[in-house]
């Protein structure tokens, strides 16, 4: 396919950056031109990110913040000082990132975009109130405000009950045999059961069987008494002993079972004990908002007959058309009772603007969300493309954009709205650069950054700089078969399907009774527009049904914790009525972090490293010092250094700045004590190990067959550039989805496997997508079962059987439109898919 444009582009201006060597960028010159759309290309870990954010964001943003009092610049989270010589004719710059929503629900939609504000002014003074009531102000329709809040659940539209049920699972336990489930194990728990014994109560009594008044002290009282603790005694010698006074081991205060839980949801530091107490609290809606989260006033103010809580929960489509018919100023068109003049002209004024600002947001393909949906349920590319709209609306002139693969989670068909908002903010006089691995972006650039050839230390070089139809010249270049459709793949002969797994009945968000056959054995790909309810199929429905059918409960992924404050899960509806006998195990390969701290890391998470500290444990030098494989982790004291605890970096509190870390004195990032470092195997100690990328270690560990087994297929799956100890916080979603991918892999199989991925190929170059395919048809061939949510209709094409959800979003989609394999899916007049599907054909 020829590269656009058909007219060639004149650069203005350029941004000019000299000897660039953040990350892997080997001493880079490269000149970008401004006023241009231009994308940065090539694969994964190649140094594209390093280039558009790393180096020329992050140093348009520290001269911002030279303009900025020190006092505020404390305030704001900065990227840091990049590794860079020199950037000339830089302009200002915003950054918008793949990055997941803030961990609140409390944060929507509305917010993110802020058009609740102007709905909240609307309900304020254009709204019905009832006879009698004073007019409120905006922040009285806020539940994150006092104002606003309903006073029953804070604004959250629930409550969490602890009840005696909750807290007490088995009741034919006595309180010695642990009857209160809810207390702390170890210890503490015994602290609590002998203060009870001092207390006078019986706790060798089945709990049924105590006084309903002495259960429900026990559970539910709001006194902590403090009283003297016989640790060991029985109840007899403990009475003996408080009779005559003899001296305590210790004085032990007492709290009640719901405090106890309670206390620890809201206050404690580890997300274990925040786990496990959320399992004694039950969730209800708020009796006093029925979970509208607002005061009773603020609901009892209406706007074409709603109150501003389902107001909010109207998809952004159906909004529109309320607002339509606002502006049009017709008290017709606006319900019961009319509006006065005043009011009707306040409405107009506010609606036309909201229109304005919402047909961004329409725009762009995200008409089925609602102003209340919550940022974490929404996926990253949503979020980017939330944030795109506001961009849109703020009208800024002069600026650079820098997006980070603004097509992610974009069906082909909602493509076209994305390029044109590109376009529009070009033509407003700002440069747009993009780090885009979509084919057809590249192709509708005025101008790409080619970064390669390869991955991590194989990388860092600019390979071509200039219009794409130059691109062809560059032999070297990973991108370019891609652009100009040299790639050929090797087709695989389609799987015919013998075994089906049969769910009925579905019903999950926009998904209302339906029936899906999905073909074991094979590779299957789930499709549809953004919206359309594939994700609510696979990873919500699916993964619930056959979880329970397959004794596997829902887990939190590492580190992820519950709040109060996260929306309720609503759970499917639907069962499993053939097939699941033909399944052993079921695993989700996630996008989500493998782990929240940098203590997680790429090589603790695939257990190679306990292989690794076997081999230092067992060197000459280990074992004449009395070295265990503990010695060698940097989570355990004997062996860590005691100054940073084995972070590699400390804290530094700078007055009026932001807090920095910087390597710590001590160790200088090694992480471990010096008598751990001395230890080394072939010429390496341990942090040298965790410095080395995977390829670099497959040739260090090349005679150790587990390591390298490892090695291998993390390497295989495209993720050769990664350091060994990279922190688990560097790593973007889809890194480290391939990594729990890969973990898979070197396992030995353990009966049929369904494994589920949602947009497995998010942030991958085409070249790694092709490697990812080869390791997903490997898990068929070996006689498992892959399921993929995708947009990418190369993969598509590539599959045995294709299930096509629409044919529109939210409420225009939800339904099974297509099923078979990709070329009779092809052909189907309904599915927005068929077209682009197609065309990979």
């Amino acid at each position: 396919m020829p590269a656009k444009p058909p007219f060639p582009f004149t650069p203005t201006g350029f941004v000019n950056v000299r000897g660039a060597r953040e990350h892997n960028l080997k001493n880079v010159d490269v000149q970008i031109p401004r006023d241009a759309l231009v994308v940065f290309t090539g694969v994964s870990g190649s140094g594209k990110s390093s280039l558009a954010f790393s180096t020329v964001y992050a140093e348009a943003q520290r001269r911002y913040f030279e303009s900025v009092a020190p006092y505020a610049r404390r305030l704001i989270d900065q990227a840091g000082v990049p590794d860079v010589d020199a950037i000339e004719g830089l302009p200002p710059a915003v950054a918008l990132q793949q990055q997941r929503g803030t961990p609140s629900a409390r944060s929507s939609v509305g917010s993110v975009t802020t058009l609740s504000s102007s709905i909240r002014m609307l309900y304020s003074r254009a709204g019905h109130y009832p006879d009698g009531q004073a007019m409120l102000y905006a922040e009285d329709f806020s539940a994150n405000t006092p104002q606003g809040a309903c006073p029953e659940c804070h604004g959250l539209g629930r409550v969490y009950e602890v009840t005696e049920q909750t807290l007490v699972p088995d009741p034919s336990l006595s309180i010695r045999q642990r009857a209160v489930a809810a207390w702390p194990p170890a210890w503490q728990g015994q602290n609590l059961r002998d203060i009870l014994v001092t207390l006078g109560h019986d706790v060798d009594m089945p709990w049924r069987d105590l006084p309903q008044k002495t259960r429900d002290w026990i559970l539910f009282t709001d006194d902590t008494p403090t009283v003297p603790v016989y640790a060991g005694l029985t109840p007899a010698q403990t009475r003996t002993a408080l009779s005559r006074k003899l001296e305590p081991s210790y004085q032990g205060t007492f709290s009640g079972a719901r405090r106890y839980v309670l206390h620890t949801f809201m206050h404690s530091q580890s997300a274990q004990m925040r786990q496990r107490v959320s399992q004694f609290m039950r969730p209800g809606p708020c009796p006093a908002c029925h979970g509208k989260r607002l005061k009773r006033e603020s609901l009892s103010v209406t706007f074409d007959g709603l109150d501003i809580a389902e107001l909010s929960q109207l998809t952004l489509d159906a909004l529109g058309e309320v607002l339509q018919r606002v502006a049009a100023g017709n008290d017709e068109a606006v319900g019961k009772p009319a509006l006065s003049a005043e009011k009707r002209l306040a409405a107009q004024r506010i609606a036309e603007e909201l229109l304005a600002r919402l047909q961004s947001l329409l725009d762009l393909g995200l008409g089925y969300l609602s102003l209340g949906r919550s940022t974490p349920s929404l996926s990253s590319g949503e979020l980017q493309r939330l944030r795109l709209a506001t961009q849109l609306n703020a009208q800024l002139f002069g600026v650079i954009y820098v997006l980070d693969e603004p097509s992610a989670g974009l069906h082909p068909a909602d493509s076209e709205a994305l390029y044109s908002a590109l376009q529009r903010l070009k033509e407003a006089g700002n440069s747009v650069y993009v780090v885009e691995h979509d084919v057809e972006t590249m192709r509708r650039a005025d101008w790409l950054v080619d970064v390669g050839p390869d991955a991590g230390e194989r990388g860092g070089r600019v390979l071509y700089s200039g219009p794409p139809a130059g691109l062809a010249a560059i032999a070297d270049s990973r991108t370019r078969p891609y652009v100009f459709d040299e790639h050929t793949h090797t087709a695989c002969a389609p799987r015919q399907p013998e075994q089906w797994l049969h769910l009925q009945g579905i019903t999950r968000n926009n998904l209302h009774q339906v029936d899906v056959a999905i073909p074991l054995g094979c590779f299957t790909s789930v499709t549809g527009i953004s919206g359309s309810g594939k994700s609510s199929l696979v990873s919500q429905a699916l993964l619930e049904l056959v979880g329970a059918q397959l004794g596997r409960g829902p887990a939190a992924s590492e580190g992820e914790t519950p709040s109060l404050e996260d929306d309720a899960e609503l759970p499917s509806t639907g069962e499993i009525t053939q097939g699941i006998e033909h399944l052993k195990r079921l695993v989700d390969v996630d996008q989500k972090p493998i782990g929240r701290t940098p203590r997680s890391n790429l090589a603790t998470y695939t257990g190679l490293f306990d292989a690794v500290r076997k081999l230092f444990a067992n060197t000459e030098q280990a074992k004449a010092q009395g070295f265990d494989a503990g010695r060698f982790s940097f989570n355990v004291a004997k062996g860590r250094c005691p100054q940073c605890e084995g972070e590699g970096s400390v804290s530094v509190e700078l007055l009026f700045m932001p807090s920095v870390y910087a390597p710590c004195p001590t160790c200088h990032g090694a992480r471990y004590n010096p008598e751990t470092l001395a230890v080394t195997w072939q010429g390496l100690n341990i942090a040298d190990v965790l410095q080395l990328t995977v390829g670099q270690a497959l040739e260090v560990f090349a005679e150790q067959a587990a390591i390298c087994r490892s090695l291998q297929v993390l390497a295989d799956i495209g993720l050769g550039y990664l350091r060994l100890g990279q922190p688990a916080t560097e790593l973007s979603g889809g890194e480290a989805q391939r990594i729990k991918l890969a973990t898979e892999l070197q396992r030995q199989a353990r009966g049929a496997t369904l494994y589920v991925l949602d947009e497995p190929t998010t942030g991958l170059h085409p070249e790694d997508v092709d490697r990812l395919l080869v390791q997903l048809n490997r898990l068929v061939d070996a006689g498992h079962s892959v399921l993929v949510v995708e947009h990418d209709m190369r993969v598509v094409a590539q599959s045995d059987w294709v299930i096509d959800i629409g044919p529109g979003a939210g409420t225009q989609g939800g339904r099974v439109v297509a099923t078979g394999t990709p070329e009779e899916v092809a052909t189907c007049g309904d599915s927005r898919t068929a077209r682009f599907l197609a065309q990979c054909l």
